[in-house]
C-alpha cells in the first residue's frame, strides 16, 4: 500500500513538472494524486467495481483541487489534472489494444468499453464535484446576505 501511494504521488507530481505547473504547487499535485488514489484502492479493496471507485476518486481529486486552488489562489486545473493522472485507465486501454492486436475482439471490446466506462466515470466525477462546489458557494453566498 505504501508503495502505491508513493508511486500515484510520484505520478501526479511528475505530471505536474511535465506540464509546467508552478514549483510551489508541485508537492500539492502529488498529494492530490495520492489521496485520489488512495480513495480509489480503498473502494476496490471492498469489492467495487473499478468504475464506480473512479467516480468517486474523482470526485474527491477535484473537490481537493477546488480547496487548494481557493487556499493557494491558483487555478483549480493545475491540482485536478495532476490530481486524475494516477486514476486514468491506461494500463487497460493498452490490454485492450493488445488484443485487437492479436485479433481477441471478444475480449478487446470488453476491455475498450471498461476504459470507457472508467474515463467517463472520471469526467462526471470532476463534473459532480463542480456543481457540489458551485451550489456550495451559492448556498455561502445566502448565508453571508441574511
Amino acid at each position: 500500500m505504501f508503495f502505491q501511494l508513493m508511486t500515484s504521488f510520484a505520478a501526479a507530481a511528475g505530471f505536474g513538472i511535465i506540464f509546467n505547473v508552478p514549483k510551489n504547487s508541485i508537492l500539492k499535485c502529488g498529494f492530490t494524486g495520492m489521496v485520489g488514489w488512495l480513495i480509489y484502492i480503498a473502494f476496490v479493496e471492498q469489492r467495487m467495481d473499478a468504475v464506480p471507485a473512479s467516480f468517486i476518486a474523482a470526485f474527491f481529486v477535484a473537490l481537493i483541487s477546488h480547496v487548494f486552488a481557493k487556499w493557494y489562489k491558483t487555478p483549480v486545473i493545475i491540482f485536478t489534472v495532476g490530481g486524475i493522472i494516477p486514476l486514468v485507465p491506461g494500463g487497460l486501454a493498452y490490454d485492450a489494444m493488445r488484443h485487437f492486436v492479436i485479433n481477441d475482439y471478444y475480449t478487446a471490446i470488453q476491455l475498450a468499453a471498461k476504459v470507457l466506462l472508467v474515463a467517463g466515470a472520471i469526467a462526471i466525477g470532476i463534473v459532480f464535484s463542480e456543481v457540489f462546489n458551485e451550489i456550495y458557494k451559492r448556498m455561502k453566498m445566502r448565508e453571508d446576505r441574511m
